[in-house]
Parts: structure tokens; C-alpha cells; sequence
């Protein structure tokens, strides 16, 4: 039998593992409600302790309320204590560098598409939040905590609804919560829900692409828009241009698996879009100042 660091060597060695949704056996799928020992065991049941870096392919809403959490989201670290809120979305490689810790915390479970409609509209437009940790002020935390408590409660009574209430009253609370929070966190909000499909198709494409072309014009082919199309609503929507974007997201998985795997630089230049490892190492020496060995050397844990 394989020991922990065997097993964390070996996946290191091909990649982050990506984990998905799986609803409790005997709980409806949508929500899970968890405290910290229990989204433990649950990463333990699948082999991926919450120390080793993991993608979620869900969305995972922690409100710590009382000691410290210590985790990492894409590259940064975070010392959560109480009053604050982490919401990792699904893609970003998360890691617990000491598992649940000592924290008391509320783990939210859910993946895309368990909120209303409007709701997962306000969340796709809040996907370009650059900050998810967020500390409400005083009474924005008191109604938060509020809302929490009614919805560990409802979560709790799976028998006291029938199933179809019971999961819209799920539902219901956590919208409530997620629309604050997007709304802490970008309390702007230059963006209207939905204002810009040519941006969301682009960013879906991309996401779906990146390591097949780093062309604008791909993109604008495949989705039926102008390349200046694209340039003008990636602007509007995240400050920058269409092609910035596309590097940017390049850059970023680049740098992911540099710290989270054992791969050799040109696997990871092959992974994301690039068939020579001189021109994978000069893309990401003019992007960050450093070349990839570089840079893990200095940024791996």
C-alpha cells in the first residue's frame, strides 16, 4: 500500500487532480453543509487530502467562525480567522497547508447550477472578482451569520419537507447569501447581469481552448464575432483586452502546475498551448520577468 507521500509524489508527477460534485449518499444533490472535520473526511474519502493542492470542479463558500484557517487559492495564501469568508470557485486549485486545523467553521458544497437562474447569472458576471476573500463589516456579518444559521438548520431537516420544498428553501438561502457576497466583494457592480454575452462565450471558449490556440481570431471564428468584437467587450468587462486575457489564463495555468506538479517544463509549455519548450520559457520570461525555473524555484512551498 501506497503512504500519503508516495501517493502525493505520484500525482504530482501527472498533474492536480480535479475532484468533482458527489452529493452525500442518501442526501438529494445540490447543497452539502459541512463543518471542517467533516469536508476532512470527505476529502479523505476520495484519497485527496485537503493538504494536497486539488481542483474543485464546485463551488466551496467557507465562513469561518472562530480560530484560524490556513489555505491557498491559485498561488495565494490566506490566514482566515473569524469573520471571514473564502469562496473558491470551481477550477481554482485549492490546498489546506494543515488540513482542518484548529478553525470552527461552515463549509458550503454546491456546484454550478443549484441557484436560481438569476443567481448563477450574478455569479458567472462575478467570476472576474479578483478578490474572494471578504470580512463584512459588523452588521453585514450579523446578517450573514443569520442567514447561515437558517440554512445549516433547513439543511438539517431533511424529513420536515416534502423534497421539492426542501430543496428550494436550500436553494432560496443560499441564493440570499451568494447575491450578498457577490455584492461585498464587488460593491460596484459596474456590470449589469448578462450585459455582455460576447464576453461570457469568450471566457467559456477560452477556458475550453487555452491550451489548443492563443489567438483572438480563433476565438472570434468559433464564435461568430469580430476580433474587435471580442477586444472591445473583454475591456469593458475585466480592463483589459482580448489577448491580455487569453495570456493571462495561459500564464496562470502555466504557473499552477510549475508549483503544484513535478512536470517537466516542456510537458507543462505542451499543456498549455505551446509545442517548443524556447518558446513556452520566452512567452512566460516576458510575461512575468522570470523564466520557469525560475519561478518554481522561488514560488514552490
Amino acid at each position: 500500500m501506497k503512504k500519503n507521500g508516495q501517493i502525493a509524489a505520484d500525482r504530482a508527477a501527472t498533474g492536480i487532480p480535479a475532484v468533482s460534485y458527489r452529493p452525500t449518499p442518501g442526501r438529494p444533490p445540490g447543497l452539502e453543509v459541512l463543518d471542517l472535520p467533516g469536508l476532512a473526511a470527505r476529502a479523505d474519502e476520495r484519497g485527496l487530502p485537503l493538504t494536497m493542492p486539488a481542483r474543485p470542479a464546485f463551488h466551496l463558500i467557507v465562513a469561518v467562525r472562530g480560530g484560524r484557517l490556513e489555505c491557498s487559492v491559485d498561488l495565494t495564501s490566506y490566514t482566515l480567522s473569524a469573520g471571514d469568508w473564502l469562496w473558491v470557485w470551481p477550477g481554482q486549485v485549492l490546498r489546506f497547508p494543515d488540513g482542518a486545523g484548529a478553525g470552527d467553521a461552515t463549509a458550503l458544497v454546491f456546484p454550478s447550477g443549484f441557484p436560481s437562474a438569476a443567481t448563477d447569472a450574478l455569479i458567472r458576471d462575478g467570476e472576474d472578482i479578483p478578490h474572494r476573500l471578504i470580512t463584512p463589516d459588523p452588521p453585514r456579518q450579523a446578517a450573514l451569520l443569520g442567514l447561515l444559521d437558517a440554512l445549516v438548520a433547513e439543511h438539517a431537516e431533511l424529513s420536515g419537507l416534502a423534497l421539492e420544498a426542501y430543496l428550494e428553501t436550500l436553494r432560496n438561502l443560499l441564493s440570499v447569501i451568494v447575491i450578498r457576497l457577490v455584492h461585498l466583494a464587488d460593491p460596484r457592480r459596474r456590470r449589469d447581469s448578462g450585459s455582455s454575452e460576447p464576453f461570457h462565450r469568450f471566457r467559456r471558449a477560452v477556458e475550453e481552448d487555452f491550451h489548443r490556440t492563443h489567438r483572438v481570431e480563433d476565438y472570434a471564428a468559433r464564435l461568430g464575432y469580430s476580433a474587435r468584437t471580442l477586444t472591445r467587450a473583454t475591456r469593458a468587462a475585466v480592463g483589459c483586452g482580448a489577448k491580455r486575457y487569453i495570456d493571462d489564463r495561459v500564464v496562470l495555468e502555466a504557473k499552477r502546475l510549475l508549483v503544484h506538479t513535478s512536470l517537466a517544463q516542456a510537458v507543462i509549455g505542451e499543456r498549455v498551448g505551446f509545442a517548443l519548450p524556447t518558446v513556452f520559457s520566452a512567452f512566460f520570461h516576458r510575461r512575468t520577468g522570470m523564466t520557469p525555473t525560475e519561478f518554481r524555484s522561488v514560488a514552490r512551498p
